[in-house]
């Protein structure tokens, strides 16, 4: 079992490859915030980030950059250039051609690949959520098989073929995956969320168990048993990384892996009580509505009425 994997698919995870960006001169372009996180790959050059009322900040050649709420941004190539709207459509058009958005004129200095991925903010585990607004990787802080994949992206981007955009799509979810690895590495200790799951090899023994068998009765003694540990090891070690308990943690993902079933399948209330651990409807609905605020039913018409 492959948490990351799993939760990923969970929350509807979709990347997108977009345009490729050639800046010239002095140039500036202001993105509108969307619901959609946004990736930036610096290829050459140089370019300011500014994101809503943040100071702006420098990406140079190599530098990865996700904006986990896809919050308004602008890129420029200093500071006081002259900002415009993001020509939506000359984007949409440059990537279904294979082509670049030219942005300012003269000589190409600052070339950049942008991306992004779908998700749904209120679904089951919002995985981005739980980053931080803004992940900077510098391209000394990246692994060679990431700087493969950027690489692979931008011949993908320069001479489209058959299949395409499945390519490019592929290409976009193993740089996303390859980008989580890096700031994982080097995400702060003090940092206390589900990520810290990942962090923690113990905690991450745990965990896989509740993943591969969420339906199985798990007390935080069976638990601890199976990942050859202590209850009070076991449990300093989720409060410390993960800022949980093993038993939250193991209702959140059967409450996860229920949202889920409710929203994208046709299962029976009984049929998912029951793959998820529960032997009657009625402690499944108490458990749902306390972990989301609404009966299954009501999620389950809610969530699809949104779709």
């Amino acid at each position: 079992m492959d948490v990351l994997s799993e939760v990923l698919d969970i929350s509807g995870v979709r990347g997108s490859a977009g345009a490729r960006i050639a800046a010239a001169g002095d140039w500036g372009v202001e993105w509108e915030g969307d619901r959609d996180a946004v990736l930036y790959v610096v290829t050459t050059g140089i370019a300011y980030l500014t994101v809503e009322a943040d100071a702006p900040l420098l990406l140079t050649t190599g530098d990865v950059v996700i904006l986990a709420s896809g919050a308004a941004h602008t890129l420029a190539s200093g500071l006081g250039v002259e900002i415009h709207s993001c020509d939506v459509a000359a984007a949409r058009e440059a990537r279904r051609l294979g082509e670049t958005l030219r942005l300012g004129e003269g000589e190409v200095r600052t070339q950049i690949l942008g991306a992004s991925y779908s998700h749904d903010p209120a679904g089951p585990a919002p995985v981005f959520s739980l980053l931080p607004p803004v992940v900077h990787l510098r391209a000394q802080q990246l692994e060679s098989i990431l700087l493969d994949v950027v690489r692979l992206l931008g011949r993908e981007l320069a001479r489209p073929g058959l299949a395409t955009d499945l390519v490019l799509d592929r290409l976009v979810d193993i740089l996303l995956v390859e980008i989580l690895r890096a700031w994982l590495a080097g995400a702060p200790q003090a940092d206390r969320s589900w990520w810290g799951v990942l962090r923690d090899p113990l905690l991450l023994q745990a965990v896989t168990k509740i993943h591969e068998a969420p339906g199985y009765p798990w007390t935080t003694e069976s638990l601890a048993r199976e990942v050859a540990t202590s209850r009070q090891t076991l449990v300093r070690r989720f409060a410390t990384f993960a800022g949980t308990t093993p038993s939250e943690y193991l209702t959140h993902w059967r409450m996860s892996l229920a949202a889920h079933r409710l929203r994208d399948s046709d299962d029976t209330l009984e049929t998912i009580a029951s793959d998820v651990g529960y032997t009657s409807v009625y402690a499944f609905s108490r458990a749902f509505r306390r972990e989301r605020a609404l009966p299954p039913g009501r999620y389950r018409s809610a969530s699809r009425s949104k779709g």
